[in-house]
């Protein structure tokens, strides 16, 4: 369905032939598209669905079905022909293994295409108030009502971590992008996939815990724990005859829970801490005042 002038289409047309869109291609056609006057977000939906219905007819192109003495175009094993499961890794007959060459690459394009996302980014992730506006009225007010002080410091940074890290547009791509890549099936790449997602979640520190930085961490480290989530969801239907593996995965994934819920904790331990202090200063002023 042509929604555009000759010359877009044209373009849209050229970008998508090989059945993928750079991101200098993209930028590109959103420029074109922009002194055409046309709406941006209403383009990139177009384009995106013009690019999966490329994706989705040029993997329903016919492949040759190899020889063999099975009825019908099914998915059988290499070394015995027995019928394969979907989405396993292993034959239930012989016991060999699936391998899948080709799908390595898919892990790399995924990687090679973050990269591309990130080098679009424009701006910093977030921005910091490094300024020093200590003066005399606030070396005055700690001096003399330091216990209110530290009583709304206390609310301040209670109320500071409930606050997301600043997401950018680049942060919401690569999110969205990350989130519906899909999950190989073959064993090597499941363990590779899962080991390189997991090695994206990182632990924080008690020092920097309510830093821009160290919440900027968190969400992504959320965000790489719900991919290696649908991973594992992957590898339990596809690693169903060989519990081994399966095994080796979920180390892996309970590993990044732990990770994760380490660093939840140390949040709860600096404010519970922050918490009695406050509460001790503020019984010991009383017991004075009396």
């Amino acid at each position: 369905m042509i929604l555009y002038n000759d010359k877009i289409e044209k373009l849209i047309e050229l970008a998508l032939a090989d059945g993928e869109l750079t991101e200098k291609e993209r930028q590109i056609l959103f420029k074109k598209a922009e002194t055409e006057g046309i709406d941006l977000d209403e383009f990139e939906i177009v384009l995106e669905a013009r690019l999966f219905e490329k994706i989705k007819h040029k993997t329903q192109e016919p492949v040759a079905a190899p020889e063999s003495d099975k009825f019908g175009d099914i998915k059988k094993c290499p070394a015995c022909g027995a019928i394969a499961e979907s989405f396993v890794t292993k034959c239930s007959d012989c016991g060999a293994e699936f391998r899948n060459i080709e799908v390595s690459g898919s892990i790399i394009r995924f990687f090679d295409k973050l990269d591309e996302i990130e080098a679009t980014r424009s701006t910093g992730f977030y921005t910091q108030n490094t300024g020093n506006n200590i003066g005399l009225g606030t070396v005055l007010l700690w001096l003399f009502f330091w216990y209110i002080l530290i009583f709304i410091k206390g609310i301040q940074l209670i109320l500071a971590t409930s606050k997301s890290a600043k997401w950018s547009t680049t942060d919401a791509r690569k999110e969205e992008f990350v989130l519906n890549y899909p999950v190989p099936v073959s064993k090597e790449n499941i363990l590779e996939f899962l080991t390189i997602s997991s090695s994206k979640i990182n632990p924080v520190s008690y020092l920097t815990i309510f830093s821009e930085d160290t919440k900027y961490k968190n969400t992504w480290n959320k965000i790489w724990l719900k991919k290696i989530e649908q991973i594992n969801s992957k590898a339990s239907m596809s690693m169903k005859n060989d519990p081994k593996t399966y095994t080796e995965v979920l180390t892996i994934v309970e590993n990044a829970r732990n990770i994760t819920k380490e660093n939840t904790k140390k949040v709860f331990h600096v404010l519970g801490a922050g918490a009695a202090l406050i509460l001790v200063f503020i019984i010991w002023n009383a017991i004075a005042a009396t």
